[in-house]
């Protein structure tokens, strides 16, 4: 009887795909380009996440823009409601609103899905806006990254068409009521070609070749706005934001300045495994956040508002956040009526053209600003805000200037919860789009160059102990503690402000102690605490001591040319 042989183990998952890279790396030879690559490193501060938020947040919009997109009907045919929601049953209404009312509430997961994808198209411009002034105010759109300025400017752009269509397409009261006010009657408005254009868009007159379910004929502006706002504008976007990412990778990412940073290298985690790590985990996170608000946050509800119809027009109208300034641009301007060449200019169309200028004043800032401060020098690493007062102070006044716009998109609501008239909160929103600004940049202007000067004296004098002593002759004065070298007589010796971020008070050096580890329930072992405590104190003497050779090769240079110039006198 011959032995028993045992059948072979199957080759582990690891083996199989050790032995399939060999192969590919003997054909191709990427092994060399991959293994750089995934040694980029990449700043760690937290700042530089804003960025991720944006592009995780489009994941999420293209995932449930593809969902709606199967059960979404973008026709303006008109019918006769007869679905689930009781209270619109017998209503006429177009099927782009039907279907947007059968996603709602007769689809699995349908009203999930559309208020995940409403959330995230938000956070998505929110974030868009957070990391451009993130970007503007340290600088980094400085030579070399001007390009990646007006590809983050014009996805900014984009995203807000985007929204504008995207919110649009129900052709519910609030879509329509958008649709007549911004679109149709700043497209009627343009002289020569105002008609001419109108006709291309909507197909015809407001509302009969555009929305609504009064129209004999059946609408275009909704099919067109359905394939801008699932395949042109997405696949821009999508573009733009490759560019970006491969603009980002083989640029030099920039950095706050601090001890071993310099203008050539780059100080932080590699991309494998820990920033990669930490990218999936705030994908996950933001998944996660995303799922909350469209499960337990309820928003764009059309089933309260109804179909679009011409004579109905509710109060207390607004679009989303990132189009509000826009509204309230509307709200407050002047009816100003200018008549060229027998053709009438109305006051919608300068708003259209006010908005026009500001986007192209966002797209070229970087290059005024390098032509005006003749900076023409590349720049990796980051300025605080502090350090570049005129450019704090232009980016202050733009925001004040935004606020304005944005709250005088409700003026009629505050009006009505203040009981103030709407004329009065009109009036304020005029006088404050002029006044505030210049305002808030003399303030901000002035704080930026007080900051600099509480830094210098700290460089100058030291840090405050809260120590008082009593001098034999009987004043008092508060010893300071160094951040350098002092001289024979133990006065601090002044160093050069190099625009990081300096200690103030005691317990920045640790003088204070350090609050007490544990969790909320149990406390870490205590060799445990002890090794974080010893990593703690290394990395500050670390620092601490790249941070007094700079300072002592600074001084030791400074009294060298000293010296020369003695000896020449």
């Amino acid at each position: 009887m011959s032995p028993k042989l045992s059948p072979p183990k199957p080759p582990k998952i690891g083996e199989v795909l050790a032995r399939q890279g060999e192969d590919i790396d003997t054909r191709y030879h990427p092994s060399a380009a991959v293994r750089r690559q995934l040694n980029k490193v990449f700043p760690t501060h937290w700042s530089f996440l804003l960025g991720e938020i944006a592009m995780y947040s489009f994941i999420v919009l293209l995932l449930t823009g593809v969902y709606l997109t199967l059960f979404f009907d973008p026709s303006m045919a008109e019918i006769t409601y007869n679905g689930a929601y009781q209270p619109l049953r017998g209503v006429d209404m177009s099927k782009a609103f039907a279907s947007t009312l059968d996603i709602s509430f007769e689809v699995r997961g349908g009203l999930f899905v559309r208020q995940v994808h409403h959330w995230a198209a938000l956070i998505f411009a929110a974030a868009i806006m957070v990391h451009l002034a993130r970007i503007f105010f340290t600088g980094a759109f400085r030579r070399p990254r001007e390009a990646n300025w007006v590809i983050g400017s014009l996805l900014l752009i984009l995203a807000m068409f985007e929204g504008y269509f995207g919110y649009s397409l129900p052709d519910d009261l609030l879509s329509g009521i958008g649709l007549r006010a911004a679109l149709s009657s700043i497209t009627l408005g343009m002289p020569v070609i105002g008609t001419w254009l109108h006709w291309a868009l909507f197909g015809g007159d407001f509302p009969c070749g555009g929305v609504g379910n009064e129209c004999a004929t059946v609408g275009t502006i909704i099919p067109r706005m359905y394939a801008l706002h699932i395949l042109l504008l997405p696949g821009i976007i999508l573009a733009l934001i490759g560019l970006h990412l491969a603009m980002v990778w083989f640029q030099k990412h920039t950095q706050f300045p601090g001890p071993g940073r310099t203008e050539h290298n780059v100080v932080g985690v590699r991309v494998m495994p820990i920033f990669a790590v930490k990218s999936g985990a705030f994908f996950a996170a933001i998944v996660g956040v995303l799922g909350l608000m469209g499960g337990l946050l309820q928003i764009n509800p059309i089933w309260n508002l109804g179909p679009y119809k011409p004579s109905h027009v509710s109060a207390g109208s607004q679009p989303d956040f990132y189009m509000m300034w826009t509204e309230g641009l509307a709200r407050i301007w002047p009816p100003w009526e200018f008549y060229f060449w027998h053709h009438t200019v109305p006051a919608p169309v300068w708003v259209a053209l006010l908005m026009g200028l500001i986007f192209v004043l966002l797209i070229i800032y970087p290059f005024l600003e390098k032509r005006f401060s003749g900076d023409y020098a590349h720049h990796n690493l980051l300025q605080r805000p502090r350090d570049a007062p005129v450019r704090t102070a232009i980016g202050a006044m733009a925001i004040a200037f935004y606020m304005v716009l944005t709250l005088s998109a409700m003026n009629d609501i505050i009006a009505l919860k203040f009981q103030i008239s709407l004329n009065a909160t009109t009036w304020i929103g005029r006088i404050g789009m002029v006044v505030l600004p210049p305002i808030v940049y003399f303030a901000a202007y002035r704080w930026c160059i007080a900051l600099q000067r509480s830094d210098r004296e700290v460089l100058a004098h030291g840090i405050e102990t809260g120590i008082i002593k009593r001098l034999p002759h009987g004043a008092y004065i508060e010893l300071h503690q160094p951040l350098g070298p002092v001289d024979d007589h133990g006065h601090p010796i002044p160093l050069e402000y190099q625009g990081t971020a300096l200690p103030k008070r005691m317990n920045k050096l640790g003088s204070a102690g350090s609050p007490g580890s544990g969790s909320f329930l149990f406390a870490d072992p205590a060799s445990e605490d002890a090794a974080l405590r010893e990593a703690a104190h290394s990395s500050e003497q670390r620092a601490l001591t790249a941070l007094r050779e700079h300072q002592e090769s600074i001084v030791g240079s400074s009294n060298g040319k000293n010296g020369e110039n003695g000896e020449h006198h």
